[in-house]
């Protein structure tokens, strides 16, 4: 069983750094930090009084936990502490949305769909625990999320208005209309994608829209104002593209000993990218142009510590993995 995380991950109260503070940390300090913060939620699941079955919660985090760039957290923390806000008010929903981002990843690379063997560097969760197994593990995590968004609410004091919020914004961005549909349009595409602007939607929709959510949710706790909260929804439009191109840069030249999976593996699938349409070079320059529209957003927004949103704007385009 997977005890439950009491909120402060080994912190006593009044530990944890203000956003000045942190803000003063360099970059790669910082992503370290906030990914060790959330890795300490992650490896607390459940109240101690639930009872799940083992295979369960162990094929939920053995995907959960397997690393990665714990992005979406990174953005949910990085919004809230813009704007002032505690980091340990955000954590539930940091952690829910890597529990959403997880999900997504384990059923992408199911044989119906992806049909991939590793991810992160070690073997997919249905080669470990099987297809049946690997499709409860992401049921089971998407709806796990919802539980966690409330505990911001229940164990910090977040408002119940804004946590209505950000459940509302969870399910549009990660469902039909959002995540999923992008999903949905990305295997549509494979049977025959001809335009860019069909790619795009595919890009905004699959990958983009749970990184404006994560951006919004650390608005909403952080207390953004309206303008506030577009000036983050034009940063995470902006900086969710320009990650996706650059994921479609890297599978063509990127190093498979860094990115934990082979290179390749859309012209393998014959899916269609941004480098097929426009040419490598081209694709670097259209992520170059959304990272500045993504800084000129944060420079628009008024935020008291934006400085470190802009930070990750540059390192996100400058990634190798």
């Amino acid at each position: 069983m997977i005890p439950y995380n009491n909120g402060l991950s080994g912190q006593e109260p009044g530990e944890s750094q203000s956003h000045e503070s942190s803000n003063r940390q360099p970059l790669k300090e910082y992503i370290a930090g906030v990914g060790d913060f959330v890795a300490g939620e992650l490896t607390m699941l459940f109240p101690k009084h639930w009872e799940v079955p083992s295979k369960l919660a162990e094929a939920m985090s053995y995907s959960l936990l397997a690393g990665g760039k714990r992005l979406r957290p990174l953005l949910v923390i990085a919004a809230c502490e813009a704007l002032g806000g505690r980091r340990e008010a955000a954590l539930p929903v940091a952690a829910a949305i890597e529990m959403v981002h997880t999900y997504s990843l384990i059923h992408d690379d199911l044989p119906a769909m992806d049909d991939d063997d590793y991810r992160r560097g070690r073997l997919t969760n249905h080669k470990v625990y099987g297809e049946a197994a690997a499709i409860l593990a992401g049921d089971a995590l998407l709806t796990h999320a919802f539980y966690s968004v409330v505990q911001s609410a229940r164990r910090h004091g977040v408002s119940a208005e804004n946590v209505l919020s950000i459940v509302e914004d969870l399910a549009e961005m990660a469902g039909p209309r959002g995540m999923v549909g992008g999903q949905a349009a990305d295997m549509e595409g494979e049977q025959g994608l001809t335009d860019l602007e069909s790619l795009r939607y595919i890009h905004l929709h699959k990958t983009g829209d749970l990184i404006v959510f994560s951006l919004l949710a650390g608005g909403r706790i952080g207390g953004a104002s309206e303008k506030q909260l577009e000036a983050l929804r034009r940063f995470g439009v902006s900086i969710g593209l320009a990650f996706q191109v650059q994921d479609d840069i890297l599978d063509l030249v990127g190093d498979e000993s860094k990115l934990g999976k082979k290179t390749g593996s859309d012209v393998r699938q014959q899916k269609v990218t941004y480098p097929y349409f426009i040419g490598l070079e081209a694709s670097r320059r259209e992520v170059e142009r959304l990272t500045e529209e993504a800084k000129s957003a944060v420079r628009e927004g008024g935020f008291e510590g934006g400085a470190r949103l802009i930070e990750i704007a540059d390192y996100l385009m400058s990634r190798d993995h």
